[in-house]
């Protein structure tokens, strides 16, 4: 990027709107007479917005122009739309002067763009529009840097351009967002219909099931099935996508949801009720008999539960993120986390969705908050909180993962009877990747020749089901990560229901982005994501503030120790959660921290590390985390992937089985986050080791009874941990 100098933004602007927006327009006119930069891509995008800012309209509308196919050959995975952006500069020209005739004009624009749009294309473009939910934060970070500017008058040309930007975004998406949202809605009424129906099956279960077609059709098609407890009765647009992709579109909600006036049960019934539902809508008259089914998270989670029951109507299934009950929330290896408590909430206190209970950010801050200070039992949150959740107290009868968890999905033997082709949709930072990820390895586990592939790279859980965003936690995304995953799954579902080619990006069983590397690779399998797996020893050699990984064990093992005061408040164990993902340093009040030396070449870390903890401790049973980080030659912390668990679990989630207190115990782990990292060399490797103890899940204390029942009580004296360094790691390394 090259500006000639430090641009000055005048102290107090900040204070009026119009202020801002003079000023703004005043510094992009500056910026713009020196602006460049080394990315033509980059270049063109903020050259959009600072000619829109300074009244270049016909400019922006070329300029726009000149970067769809940039963005193309950058991700091609995402098809590039720009018919907002064109839309939004041509009725900016038009005004005139008159800003009152903005909405008749970008309407009269729209509906002439839309008419030459089919149904694919235009449902394309119709992501290109910015959501309210963008406003809000695109709000919130015009504040931020507007914040910065006030605080320092002088801008360096970097940040002179992001403010100018900033703005131009949150201008942009301010004047357009709810009249684009409309617009879209009824060009949506004018090419499909909607039409709702209870379906009632076996025991007089009546489900609510929504039919979306294209205008005039008269055709049998197959079917495309989200089966959800997500009856939201703002869904939008996202109703219309399997219609204009060429489907029978149709939306089922779990019983008790929508119309249904069955009890709300999550999970437990939705894999027999589904079953039913797709033979009724095999047999309809605008569906040829076929069923595919996708969607993300609890939508994900539905297909499989299905699945097992083999219904020869479902062709396939596309899950994203998928959730496991039992097997990532409510708990994660054993362990009951809070994130998503509130979540019971929001599903079942009504026929649609609690948003205004669930979306209170502050209420489940305050009761993590509340409960952990308090040193109460587990099991009497909801009682802290003043609410009776019985979900949680029906949950927290099954810390095993028993048959009440098992018989939701398919487990063991039942992976060997499904053969329906598969493609599982996964990020590396997906809170509940363990879940998705393990459909994936015990569907071959049990079923050598399943036709199921994994498509993974960079994501959390909401960017898997959209495709990615540019910057994530603060990692800027390789563009060619970025991907549409409705683009992948209706490419998916064409080659499976239609007969079309398979989708470009699936190229083999593994399919994977290289963080770092901008490349997908292509895998028979997770294990040849890497080339072998890299044991890493604890030892007790410092070096500085860290001890030292070694690939080779000492003849003697010799203990590091810790102590950890469990009844306590002040400190918190367990910082494994990746948010930022890029750290300047990790949290190092406690824990113990495991360097390995400098890699004298570049190589990938492919794959889940796994490993194996030798401890002696004074109680029953600890929660441990282990993290792994990246330590790049400028000395940053690139969080790869991490794991939580429950020592007494470790062997066998079905069964506890407790710690000897003065032995020794082996603790295996492996259910960790997949991920694919190149790294340069000079780069290191990180372990950090440690207990849990914070205010985000429950708190192990060691007594051997259940842990809903433990309290700060059962805490008083404290863990004493003797780490073992015959203790290892292991890492699944790639050489190049």
């Amino acid at each position: 990027m090259a500006v000639s100098q430090p641009l000055v933004w005048p102290a107090g602007t900040g204070r009026d709107s119009a202020a801002v927006n003079r000023q703004v327009q005043l510094l992009a006119k500056q910026v713009l007479l020196t602006y460049t930069d080394s990315s033509r891509k980059t270049y063109l995008e903020n050259a959009y917005r600072l000619q829109l800012l300074t009244g270049g309209y016909s400019q922006a509308m070329a300029t726009a122009k000149a970067w769809l196919p940039l963005y193309k050959a950058a991700s091609p995975y995402r098809p590039a739309v720009g018919l907002s952006y064109q839309l939004y500069a041509r009725a900016a020209k038009e005004l005139k002067g008159h800003p009152e005739r903005f909405a008749a004009i970008y309407s009269r624009l729209f509906y002439k763009a839309m008419e030459k749009l089919d149904d694919k294309a235009a449902y394309r473009e119709y992501g290109g529009f910015f959501s309210a939910e963008s406003v809000s934060v695109l709000r919130d970070l015009f504040q931020q840097k507007l914040a910065a500017a006030q605080k320092d008058s002088l801008l360096l040309p970097a940040d002179a351009v992001a403010l100018c930007v900033s703005y131009a975004d949150m201008q942009y998406a301010e004047q357009t967002e709810v009249l684009a949202r409309s617009l879209i809605l009824n060009d949506c009424k004018r090419r499909y219909v909607v039409t709702d129906q209870l379906v009632q099956i076996a025991g007089g279960v009546q489900i609510h099931v929504k039919l979306i077609l294209k205008r005039g059709i008269s055709s049998a098609l197959p079917a495309a099935l989200q089966y959800t407890i997500y009856a939201d009765s703002t869904a939008g647009i996202r109703l219309f996508a399997s219609a204009a992709y060429g489907y029978a579109g149709v939306m089922a909600f779990s019983r008790g949801k929508g119309m249904s006036t069955d009890t709300i049960v999550p999970f437990e019934h939705d894999g027999e009720d589904a079953d039913q539902v797709i033979t009724w809508i095999a047999k309809q008259r605008w569906c040829n008999g076929s069923v595919g089914m996708y969607g993300g998270s609890y939508n994900g989670f539905t297909q499989w539960a299905v699945a097992r029951y083999r219904n020869p109507a479902l062709k396939t299934i596309v899950p994203y993120v998928a959730a496991i009950p039992g097997l990532g929330l409510p708990m994660e290896n054993n362990v009951f986390l809070n994130a998503n408590y509130g979540w019971a909430f929001y599903t079942t206190n009504n026929r649609y969705l609690d948003n205004a209970v669930y979306n209170n950010p502050s209420r489940w801050h305050s009761l993590n908050w509340n409960w952990f200070n308090s040193g109460a039992a587990y099991r009497k949150m909801d009682s802290i909180d003043g609410t009776p959740n019985p979900w949680l107290q029906r949950w927290l009868q099954h810390p095993d993962y028993d048959r009440y968890w098992q018989q939701q999905v398919p487990y063991q033997q039942d992976y060997a009877g499904i053969h329906i082709p598969v493609l599982t949709v996964e990020g590396y930072y997906d809170d509940g990747q363990i879940s998705g990820l393990h459909y994936f390895l015990e569907h071959l586990k049990y079923n050598a020749v399943a036709n199921h592939y994994l498509l993974i790279g960079p994501y959390d859980h909401f960017g898997a089901q959209s495709g990615g965003v540019p910057v994530l936690r603060g990692y800027e995304v390789d563009p060619v990560a970025l991907i549409s995953t409705r683009e992948i799954t209706y490419q998916w579902l064409d080659y499976v229901l239609k007969g079309a080619f398979r989708p470009e990006i699936i190229q083999n069983r593994v399919n994977y982005e290289v963080m770092g590397a901008n490349r997908w690779v292509h895998t028979a399998s997770v294990a040849d994501m890497a080339g072998k797996r890299l044991r890493l020893y604890l030892t007790a050699q410092k070096n500085g503030n860290d001890y030292l990984l070694s690939e080779t064990t000492s003849s003697q093992s010799s203990a590091l120790n810790d102590t950890i005061d469990l009844a306590e408040r002040s400190v918190l164990y367990g910082d494994y959660y990746p948010s930022p993902i890029i750290k300047e340093a990790p949290d190092r009040s406690n824990g113990l921290f495991f360097l390995s030396q400098p890699f004298d070449q570049p190589v990938q870390i492919n794959g889940r590390f796994s490993g194996e903890l030798h401890a002696i401790i004074n109680k029953k049973d600890m929660d441990v985390t282990v993290v792994l980080y990246e330590v790049t030659p400028e000395g940053k912390y690139l969080q790869l992937s991490y794991y939580l668990g429950r020592a007494s679990y470790a062997q066998n989630m079905t069964n506890r089985r407790l710690l000897h207190p003065g032995k020794e115990e082996r603790i295996p782990f492996e259910r960790t986050r997949l991920v694919s990292r190149q790294l340069r060399k000079g780069s290191r490797l990180l372990v950090v080791l440690n207990t849990d103890k914070n205010p985000f899940a429950q708190v192990n204390y060691g007594t051997g009874k259940d842990v809903a029942d433990e309290n700060a009580d059962d805490g008083k004296a404290p863990l004493l941990i003797q780490w073992l360094t015959s203790s290892y790691v292991d890492v699944p390394v790639k050489l190049l």
